[in-house]
């Protein structure tokens, strides 16, 4: 029975020595994993860094047609200005806001369209 116990008493020291030497791999290998997911999915992770560059590409193409309306109202807007004055754009200003036409204008009338709501109600 010496032998048997004796058997057991090893199998028991080489149980914890080798778990012993395997909890410190396996904590550093969780700790390791922890930090490797947030660097990912983490609020400044890889996936948020991608989201944040679509949402900064979006509003430098709205930043972008923004400022080519402007440019553009800048331009008419010169054109406008006393010291610079095109009497073309003066005119198209005139007829758009006193809401007249030229004599040389060709007008087309369309014909009115019929009320869905009209339409259903006289089937």
């Amino acid at each position: 029975m010496t032998m048997i116990a004796d058997l057991t008493d090893t199998l028991a020291r080489a149980a914890k020595s080798a778990i012993r030497q395997a909890i410190m791999p396996a904590l550093c290998a969780c700790v390791v994993a922890y930090f490797a997911y947030y660097a990912i999915h983490g609020d400044r992770g890889l996936v948020a860094m991608k989201q944040i560059q679509g949402e900064i590409a979006q509003a430098e193409g709205v930043l972008n047609q923004l400022r080519t309306e402007r440019e553009d109202m800048e331009r008419r807007a010169q054109l406008l200005r006393g010291d610079g004055l095109d009497r073309d754009m003066l005119e198209e200003r005139a007829r758009l806001m006193l809401n007249f036409a030229n004599p040389r204008d060709v007008i087309v009338k369309l014909p009115k369209l019929a009320d869905p709501e009209g339409a259903s109600t006289q089937k």
